[in-house]
C-alpha cells in the first residue's frame, strides 16, 4: 500500500536552490535511508514531508488515515511529568477504552440489566466489539511494551518516578526517540536517531526496526545501522533525487556501476557524433554524397544528446604522515583508575604497539572519553600508572572541538599554529578540507559541526604525530567525509587509539578492540564484527551455565553438559547463518527487481524494439532474472518459516 507519494518537490532559501523537482513513493514496511552531502536538504525534506516546512514546488500526496511522526535532530523531550506517566501518555486512548470496558463490567453486573433483554443484547454487541478493539490494538500489552522500550534505551536502571525535566540532553533524546518507537505511526521520520546511543542500545534500535510493522524514513550518518535496517537509498545530489534498491553498501555498489554504465554509454554516444560529424564536413560539400552528408545532419540534430555524467561533488583529500617512527612499544596502562574525583574505571591494564589500531567501546558513561584524556595528561590518573614509549608523540583530536579558538578566523586558527609556513601553504592545506576562498575567513564560532570537525582533523594532519588518540572522530562528518577519513586512517604509518560509536568506522580502522567496563578491561583481537561474536558466543554459554545450575540435573554428567553446549552453540551459529542468508537474499531480489525494472524500460525505447536481437537478448535476462527471483523466494520462503520456527 502507498503510505506517501512526493511529486516534483521544490524548495530555494531566497536565491540558493536547495532541493528541484524530487520525487519520492514510500510504501508499507519501506524503510528508506535518504543521504547525501551536509547541507544538500535531507532535513529540509524531512521537514516538508513532516508538515512542518513548507514547499515552493510540487505536492505531497497522503492518504487522511495516514499518520506521520516526526522525530527531529537534536529533539529533547521537555516535560514536568515523570519519565513513566511521560511515556504513557502515548497509551492515552487504551487507557479510555479500558476505562470504558470497567464501565460495561459494571453495567453487565447489575441484576436489573437482564430484565431488559434487548438493552442487555446491545451492551454485550458494544462490549465485544470494544474488547476486540482494545486487543488489536495492544490494551493487554502496552505496559510490556513500554518496559521494552526504555529497557531497551537504557532507562531500565532508572527510578522511573524521576521527572523528565531532570534528565540530561542525551537522556531526553532517548526518551523522545522511545516516546516515537511507542507511538508506532504509519510512517515514521527519523533524522539522525542514532545521536547520544552507546553501541549496545544501537544493536537493540536496529532490532526493534527490523520488526517495525510501518514504513521508515530515516537520515543518518550510521552506515552500520543502515546496513542493518534499510532496504532502500535515496540520494539528495546537486539538488536532485535518485533511488537505489538495497542497503546503504549496495547503494555505494551500484552507484558506482551506475556512473561507469553511464560513462560508457556516454563516451559511446560521443564517439558516433565524431564519426558523423567527420562524414558530413567531408561530404556535404560533394555532389555524389551531399544527400548522405544531408541526412546524417538531420539526424545528428534529431539526436537526444546525453550529458556527460556527473561523477560525485568535490570531497576533502588528506592524508596523515609523520615525522619520525616510535619505538615498538607504544603504551602501556598498569592498573590504571580513572574519573574526577571517584573512579569511573578502575584496574585497566593494556598495551600498544607500533601500527596497532585500537578501539576503545563500552556503555556511555564507563569512561572512554575521560581514559583519552588521561593519557594525553589532561587529568591525572587517580591510581596506576602509564608507559609512554621511546620518541612517541601524540596528535589528540577531542569530539568537541575544545582545542579550536572561537574568536580566531578559519585561517588564523591554523596559521597561529604554525607561522613559519607562507599563507597559500595554509590556504592549500585548508583548500583540501574544502574550506576555500572567502571561507577561510569565517570565525570559527560560525562554522558547524561539520566544518568545525574537518578543521580540527586539518590541524591534526599537520602535527605529524605517531600515536593518534581520537575521540569520536566520525561525530559531525558527512558520509563521504568520514570514508575519506577512513582511508587516510588505513594508509597512515603509525599507531591508532580511537573511542568510536560507528561500527562501521571500527570495521574498517581496528586491529584490536578493547571494551572498558568499571572495573577492567577486556581486550578481542579482531574489528568489531569478530567482537561481537565472541561475546554472542559468551553469553550464550554463560546463559547454558545458568540455566543448568537452575534445573539443578544431577544425573547431567560433565560430558554430557559439555556436549549440550556445544550442541546449542551450533545451533545458534546456525541460526544466525540463516539470518545473514536471509538478508542477502533480500538485497538480490532487490537487485533482480530493479534489472527487470530497467530491461522493461528499455523495451520502450523505439531504438530497441526495433531492434530484433536486442529485444531478444533484454527478454531473456528478465526472463533469467524472474527465475532466479522464483529460486531466490522459495529459499526465502523456507528459511523464514526455519527462523521463525
Amino acid at each position: 500500500m502507498i503510505l506517501l507519494q512526493v511529486n516534483g518537490l521544490s524548495k530555494s532559501f531566497g536565491a540558493e536552490e536547495i532541493l528541484s523537482n524530487i520525487k519520492l513513493e514510500v510504501q508499507t514496511k519501506d524503510r528508506i535511508a535518504l543521504v547525501g552531502r551536509n547541507g544538500a536538504g535531507k532535513s529540509t525534506l524531512l521537514k516538508m514531508i513532516a508538515g512542518q516546512m513548507s514547499h515552493d514546488d510540487g505536492e505531497i500526496i497522503k492518504p487522511k488515515e495516514v499518520s506521520i511522526g516526526y522525530l527531529e535532530q537534536h529533539t529533547g523531550l521537555e516535560s514536568e511529568l515523570s519519565i513513566w506517566n511521560e511515556m504513557l501518555s502515548v497509551f492515552d486512548h487504551l487507557k479510555k477504552m479500558e476505562q470504558d470496558l470497567r464501565s460495561s463490567e459494571a453495567k453487565m453486573a447489575d441484576p436489573a440489566i437482564y430484565e431488559d433483554q434487548e438493552r442487555y443484547d446491545r451492551l454485550m454487541k458494544d462490549y465485544d466489539a470494544l474488547q476486540v478493539a482494545f486487543k488489536e490494538q495492544g490494551g493487554y500489552q502496552y505496559e510490556a511494551d513500554l518496559r521494552s522500550v526504555l529497557h531497551g534505551l537504557r532507562f531500565g536502571q532508572f527510578d522511573y518516578d524521576t521527572k523528565v525535566s531532570t534528565l540530561s540532553g542525551g537522556q531526553k533524546t532517548r526518551l523522545a526517540l522511545g516516546k516515537m518507537l511507542l507511538t508506532k505511526p504509519d510512517v515514521m521520520i527519523l533524522d539522525e536517531p542514532t545521536n547520544h546511543l552507546d553501541i549496545e542500545t544501537l544493536g537493540w534500535l536496529e532490532q526493534y526496526l527490523q520488526g517495525y510493522p510501518g514504513a521508515i524514513l530515516i537520515v543518518s550518518h550510521d552506515r552500520y545501522f543502515l546496513d542493518k535496517v534499510v532496504n532502500q537509498v535515496v540520494e539528495l545530489s546537486r539538488h536532485r533525487s535518485k533511488k537505489y534498491h538495497g542497503n546503504y553498501s549496495r547503494y555505494l555498489d551500484e552507484k558506482a556501476l551506475h556512473y561507469e554504465r553511464e560513462m560508457k554509454e556516454f563516451e559511446k554516444q560521443q564517439e558516433e557524433i565524431a564519426k558523423m560529424e567527420d562524414f558530413i564536413a567531408r561530404n556535404l560539400v560533394r555532389a555524389s554524397t551531399t544527400k548522405q552528408a544531408q541526412s546524417r545532419r538531420k539526424k545528428l540534430q534529431r539526436m537526444d544528446k546525453m550529458d556527460r555524467p556527473q561523477g560525485d561533488e568535490k570531497s576533502a583529500s588528506f592524508t596523515f604522515s609523520i615525522d619520525r617512527q616510535s619505538g615498538n612499544d607504544v603504551l602501556k596502562l598498569n592498573g590504571l583508575s580513572i574519573g574526577y574525583e571517584n573512579p569511573v574505571s578502575r584496574d585497566l591494564n593494556a598495551s600498544l604497539s607500533r601500527q596497532e589500531s585500537l578501539a576503545l567501546i563500552g556503555p556511555n558513561g564507563v569512561g572512554k572519553s575521560t581514559l583519552l584524556k588521561t593519557i594525553v595528561k589532561k587529568i591525572e590518573p587517580l591510581e596506576g600508572s602509564i608507559q609512554y614509549g621511546s620518541n612517541v608523540s601524540i596528535g589528540y583530536y577531542d569530539q568537541e572541538q575544545a582545542e579550536l579558538h572561537s574568536k580566531k578566523t578559519v585561517l588564523n586558527e591554523l596559521w597561529d599554529d604554525y607561522p613559519m609556513h607562507n599563507e597559500k601553504d595554509i590556504r592549500t592545506v585548508l583548500g583540501n578540507f574544502l574550506f576555500s576562498g572567502e571561507d577561510v575567513l569565517k570565525p570559527v564560532t560560525a562554522l558547524s559541526g561539520g566544518e568545525k570537525a574537518r578543521l580540527a582533523l586539518a590541524k591534526l594532519m599537520m602535527q605529524k604525530s605517531n600515536l593518534l588518540i581520537l575521540d569520536e572522530p566520525t561525530n559531525h562528518l558527512d558520509l563521504d567525509s568520514k570514508e575519506i577519513l577512513e582511508n587516510a586512517l588505513i594508509d597512515y604509518p603509525g599507531t591508532i587509539l580511537f573511542v568510536s560509536h560507528d561500527r562501521y568506522f571500527i570495521n574498517r580502522i581496528a586491529t584490536r578492540v578493547l571494551e572498558l567496563s568499571p572495573d577492567a578491561a577486556t581486550e578481542y583481537l579482531g574489528d568489531y564484527d569478530y567482537y561481537m561474536e565472541k561475546k554472542l558466543e559468551k553469553e550464550e554459554h554463560e546463559a547454558y551455565e545458568q540455566k543448568e545450575k537452575e534445573a539443578q540435573n544431577p544425573s547431567l554428567s560433565p560430558q554430557k553438559d559439555k556436549n549440550s553446549f556445544q550442541l546449542d552453540k551450533e545451533q545458534k551459529r546456525k541460526e544466525r547463518q540463516k539470518k545473514r542468508r536471509l538478508e542477502e537474499i533480500e538485497l538480490e531480489i532487490s537487485a533482480l527487481e530493479e534489472q527487470i525494472e530497467q530491461n522493461e524500460t528499455l523495451l520502450c525505447d523505439p531504438e530497441v524494439f526495433q531492434d530484433h536481437e536486442k529485444v531478444m537478448q533484454y527478454n531473456e535476462e528478465i526472463e533469467q532474472a524472474k527465475t532466479l527471483m522464483e529460486n531466490l523466494m522459495e529459499e526465502w520462503t523456507v528459511l523464514e518459516e526455519e527462523v521463525g520456527e
